[in-house]
């Protein structure tokens, strides 16, 4: 039962990040930046539909229902904070990597609640693919001459979020 409650909440975060880059990637532009950006975003968004699948199935084999994605998800709490926007290709980008940062370390946190060793492996797979994740998004930004540290810290925690983050 605690797993299951554990892998559909982790279930719900990848429908979030599915929608996310869905949503987003409709108000990129066709410029080069928004190409650079829109390449980033689909590759994130495939991780993320195998995470679902991974984790659908997973809480099937517990006997359970998997949570179904909602029609929209709410994203105002990072735009309200700086931490990205939807009004240019770089602050989408900016968001993005706030919601993958913020997806490693919830992952983090999940994990250890896991009682199964399968799905504690499998959600220390999927946290540390989050984090491949925000370092790609850091990646892009230096390759559009952005530059900050592609890793800027040797954890993605709570209490060092603010080095990972870019504000808009």
């Amino acid at each position: 039962k605690n797993d299951l409650k554990v892998l559909n909440n982790q279930l719900f975060f990848e429908h979030q990040a599915i929608w996310a880059y869905g949503f987003a990637a409709g108000k990129l532009t066709s410029t080069e930046v928004g190409k650079a950006v829109l390449g980033v975003a689909l590759a994130n968004q495939a991780d993320h539909k195998k995470h679902r699948d991974l984790l659908a199935m997973q809480v099937r084999r517990l006997g359970g229902t998997p949570v179904q994605a909602e029609m929209s998800y709410d994203v105002s709490s990072y735009l309200q904070k700086g931490e990205g926007n939807l009004d240019s290709d770089v602050n989408i980008a900016k968001l993005a990597l706030a919601l993958e940062v913020d997806a490693a370390i919830a992952y983090t946190s999940e994990i250890a609640m896991l009682k199964t060793p399968e799905f504690v492996m499998s959600g220390a797979t999927i946290g540390s693919n989050e984090a491949a994740h925000a370092t790609a998004i850091r990646a892009a930004f230096n390759a559009l001459g952005v530059k900050v540290p592609i890793v800027p810290a040797a954890f993605v925690n709570a209490e060092n979020r603010s080095l990972w983050i870019l504000k808009v």
